[in-house]
């Protein structure tokens, strides 16, 4: 893709998509709609990756405090939940895209459980890019599942080290590069429990779309502001 072909990009890209509601609110349509439209945008957002050779990618779909939604609106995300495993799996599997999953995977029903399981072993051997979807996640959540773990091998001996490389293996993300850039859409200036540890270092974009229509140019746009930023990790500017 030549507009970006001198552009240092990033291994890692998050996202939280957000404004769904929002996008649908100013047309007067009723909010499924625009979680509807939004997965148009996932489909643009992973097939972009796939072509810029982007190794990994993460998305914010469902929150651990998404559960307290209205009853209607959650099954309905379960539903599109459902329906986007089934649709995408093909593009999965032409594209050499590997499915993972971060969260509490079993706090989903366990039909949905299956679709999930069934989608990560078809695609497990998948290596041009691990789309990881972040499912009744919460990064508080996230660290205090790590540390219990951790506990419980430090009590059998099998630690006897606590460093921070010791502690990333036990989170969701233990086997994926911490994100490079993380992309936020709707405008909202916070991280919503989103990758808490992970994010120390990376490079933050806020962008005023609403995430149904975040698509290819928006976010070639978020990967030529990444390819700008001078990434320091804590040190001066060299002269």
């Amino acid at each position: 893709m030549e507009i970006i072909q001198n552009l240092t990009l990033p291994t890692h890209v998050a996202i939280i998509m957000d404004g769904n509601g929002r996008w649908a609110r100013k047309r007067h349509l009723p909010r499924v709609e625009g979680h509807i439209h939004g997965m148009e945008s996932v489909r643009d957002v992973v097939t972009t990756s796939c072509e810029l050779h982007i190794p990994y990618l993460t998305l914010y779909a469902f929150s651990k405090e998404n559960w307290v939604r209205p009853t209607k609106e959650v099954k309905k995300l379960l539903e599109l939940l459902t329906l986007y495993l089934d649709q995408e799996l093909p593009l999965m599997m032409e594209k050499g895209i590997r499915f993972n999953v971060i969260g509490a995977i079993e706090d989903f029903p366990k039909k949905i459980q299956a679709r999930i399981n069934y989608t990560l072993e078809q695609t497990r051997k998948n290596t041009n890019l691990i789309l990881s979807i972040a499912l009744s996640y919460g990064g508080r959540q996230e660290i205090l599942h790590a540390v219990k773990h951790l506990i419980q091998d430090v009590r059998k001996g099998r630690i006897q080290r606590i460093t921070e490389k010791t502690f990333k293996k036990y989170l969701y993300t233990g086997n994926i590069p911490d994100p490079d850039l993380l992309i936020r859409t709707s405008g909202e200036m916070r991280l919503s429990n989103f990758l808490l540890w992970q994010i120390a270092y990376t490079e933050l974009y806020v962008t005023d779309i609403l995430w149904p229509d975040f698509r290819k140019d928006a976010y070639i746009e978020a990967l030529k502001a990444f390819s700008k930023r001078e990434r320091r990790f804590g040190r001066v500017q060299e002269e």
